[in-house]
Formats: structure tokens, C-alpha cells, sequence
């Protein structure tokens, strides 16, 4: 079943504020957008931008990112449309500094990732901490949960009192594991991630972002995928408060 990426009203008492800067709101979110859409350094961006006359360094970009990033992210995660009830759980190693760290992610039988969490341990109280985190968020336990068969994720359920139907199978998590996908490009892009925290920062906001825009590639016919890139572009100005900048022109 088709499902729209986002609803096209997003909390007025959230709204981003972009006072204090030199450059136009469009221009800035439209900088944040290209970051985390694509896989481009900074350095990328800043030329990309360059290239249309608006001149500006990679620091600037880096800024923005940081500045405006998290809050475009809650907005899109409040006014997506609920979730699916099929949860599929996984976890990855990233190498930060030399040293493991493991990045935990959940995803809904839909392909949209519902949240992301970076722990430096891959053990119960990892899993637990996801699964807080995901019943804090969502309001309500899966009616199913998909994962490997590492015995932490059964052992957090038990400690969390959950009773829900527990599949674990590596043939059935295949949307988990290639969630994980754009974010080993992106590490290599970047040059690996700097610390936890940049981790942490920067998956919450792109996966947010991917969500938004994940039936734009993937559909039968191109008035489909027109149509669905118009809904996702969109559901960015609504979030951002400011137009494409690519649609100014049109």
C-alpha cells in the first residue's frame, strides 16, 4: 500500500527561526537539505553553491547543518504519518577514533527508519536503551519485532515486560540491514565520523531526511515518482518553512 512521506502541516509553536543571519532562509535550508540528501562532503556543498553565485565556505555549511539539522528532523518526524506496526531492529559497528562503537537502528516494514542510537556496548542494556527509546517516542510496543539472533534483544523484552511476537531470523531482517547502507557511504564521504556525538547527530537527521524523501526513487512509473517527489519537496518547504530554491525559478 502507497502511503504519503508526510503530512503537509507541521506545529506552528515549532517553527525554525532563522534571524540573525546575512543569508536568505531558503538559502540556508536549502544548503542543510543538499548535506544530508546527498552524499557530499561539505566541501561539495560549498562549491555546488559557489557555482550559482552564492558564496559562502564549508564552515558556514558545517554550521548550518548543526544549527538547523536536529529541528528540521523533529518537525518531519511529527508530522510524518504514523508508523508501521512492524519493527525490524539491527545493529552495526562504526569505528570511531580506533575504537568499536555500534550503531542500533529501527526501521518499519515500510522502510523508514524510526530511530537511530549510538552505544559504545553491544550487549542487553544496549538493546533495552533502543527499546525505551523507541516506546518513549512511539507511544506504543510493535505487534511485531524482527531481529538476528543476538540473545540481547530477547533479553531487554524480558526486562522491559514486553509481549509481543519476537521473530528471530537474518533472512527477515533484510530492511534493517540495508538501512545501514547510506550511512557507510556517508562515513566514507565524511572520512569516518569524528565522536559519538557526531554519530549520533548526524544519522538522526539523515535518516529523517531519507524518510521524507524515500518514495521519490522506487516507484512503477515516472508520473508516480513526479508526483511523489512533488509531495516530498513539498513536505521540506513545510518543514523548513522556506521554498525550494531550485523551485524558485519554475
Amino acid at each position: 500500500m502507497k502511503r504519503t512521506a508526510l503530512q503537509h502541516s507541521a506545529p506552528a509553536n515549532d517553527a525554525i527561526s532563522y534571524a540573525g543571519y546575512r543569508f536568505p532562509p531558503d538559502v540556508m535550508s536549502y544548503a542543510v537539505w543538499l548535506y544530508y540528501r546527498f552524499p557530499l562532503s561539505l566541501r561539495m556543498v560549498e562549491e555546488l553553491l559557489t557555482a550559482r553565485g552564492i558564496d559562502l565556505t564549508y564552515e558556514t555549511v558545517r554550521r548550518w547543518s548543526v544549527k538547523f539539522g536536529l529541528g528540521i528532523a523533529r518537525r518531519i518526524r511529527s508530522t510524518a504519518l504514523g508508523r508501521g506496526d512492524k519493527w525490524h531492529l539491527d545493529e552495526v559497528v562504526v569505528t570511531i577514533n580506533g575504537k568499536k562503537h555500534w550503531l542500533w537502528r529501527a526501521v518499519d516494514q515500510y522502510g523508514a527508519v524510526l530511530d537511530v542510537l549510538v552505544e559504545s556496548r553491544r550487549d542487553r542494556h544496549a538493546a533495552r536503551r533502543l527499546m525505551r527509546k523507541l516506546l518513549r517516542k512511539h507511544g506504543r510496543a510493535p505487534r511485531v519485532l524482527i531481529t538476528d539472533k543476538l540473545k540481547s534483544y530477547a533479553a531487554a523484552n524480558r526486562d522491559l515486560g514486553l509481549n509481543v511476537e519476537h521473530r528471530q531470523h537474518k533472512g527477515l531482517n533484510n530492511w534493517a540491514e540495508n538501512s545501514h547502507q547510506p550511512t557507510r557511504v556517508r562515513e566514507k564521504v565524511m572520512r569516518r565520523f569524528k565522536s559519538t556525538r557526531h554519530l549520533q547527530r548526524f544519522t538522526s537527521v539523515h535518516d529523517q531526511v531519507a524518510n521524507l524523501f524515500m518514495h521519490c526513487r522506487y516507484n512503477a512509473n515516472a508520473q508516480d515518482k513526479r508526483q511523489a517527489r512533488t509531495q516530498a519537496f513539498e513536505a521540506w518547504e513545510t518543514v523548513t518553512g522556506n521554498s525550494m530554491l531550485d523551485r524558485l525559478a519554475e
